[in-house]
């Protein structure tokens, strides 16, 4: 099969997009996927998405992490779908697409920052000190001094593959506060196995829990290894997170096609 493929990134966290309006696609297996992935022997990506038709939206997103395995939302993916999308000839003020989390709202500014709506968060759990919390993805939270410094896939594997989460896998983040509105993580993904850049649900995730107003509207820059995110909320007076917005850029870096198997 010849397999026409786009590759993007946003803020280092990359994506092989297919586009499958036309549904060439379905029958991709979980091994060709994990094969496009593959950064030696494939295109290379932390993790492949499929753009679909879907009735009432815009697109689907389809997402798929690089070990192959469909899995759960991606808020940089679903940025860089966006970007697709409006490259491919679907112009809207507003998106609005679906996605295994349910259905999302984004916007494209006049500087090409894409801007996604990321689902409700009602819950933040305490967790021996560390805080577990769903952004899309599951997600642990660990406040950390000298994050630049820190040994992320051994500590971030060692939480991942620990008794409680081994089954089902989490995202691990590990967080430095810079200000009270300026924060800097770095993510261990499930799925990949690996640290990458950049994580959406991730960043989204650490900003939550690093609110600096009580009540209210909150905005807070992430810095990641791959280039920086914003991420502005609304925190309610029942300690809910609502109105949740992901912001930062989403590139093409190049497209070709390849026979697969």
């Amino acid at each position: 099969m010849e397999l026409i493929f786009h590759k993007y990134q946003g803020t280092g966290n990359d994506f092989v997009i297919l586009d499958n309006r036309d549904e060439r696609y379905n029958e991709l297996t979980n091994e060709q996927v994990r094969f496009l992935c593959n950064r030696r022997f494939g295109i290379g990506a932390d993790g492949l998405m499929l753009l679909n038709n879907a009735n009432g939206y815009d697109f689907e997103m389809k997402y798929y992490n690089a070990d192959g395995r469909e899995s759960t939302m991606c808020g940089n993916g679903g940025r860089c779908l966006v970007k697709f999308a409006y490259n491919i000839g679907i112009h809207k003020e507003k998106y609005s697409f679906i996605a295994v989390d349910g259905p999302h709202d984004a916007e494209i500014d006049e500087d090409g920052i894409v801007s996604l709506k990321m689902k409700d968060v009602d819950e933040i759990k305490d967790y021996h000190s560390d805080f577990i919390l769903n952004t899309g993805s599951p997600h642990y939270i660990k406040m950390t001094h000298n994050v630049l410094d820190f040994d992320v896939y051994k500590k971030g594997k060692d939480i991942r593959y620990s008794n409680t989460f081994a089954k089902d896998g989490i995202n691990v983040n590990f967080v430095e506060r810079k200000n009270n509105d300026e924060i800097i993580v770095r993510t261990y993904e499930r799925g990949v196995e690996d640290e990458t850049l950049s994580c959406g649900t991730g960043v989204t995730a650490s900003a939550l829990v690093c609110y600096h107003n009580e009540r209210g509207f909150n905005d807070v820059t992430v810095q990641t290894k791959g280039g920086k995110l914003s991420v502005e909320f609304d925190r309610t007076d029942d300690d809910v997170y609502r109105n949740i917005w992901l912001c930062g850029p989403a590139e093409k870096v190049f497209e070709g096609s390849l026979d697969i198997k």
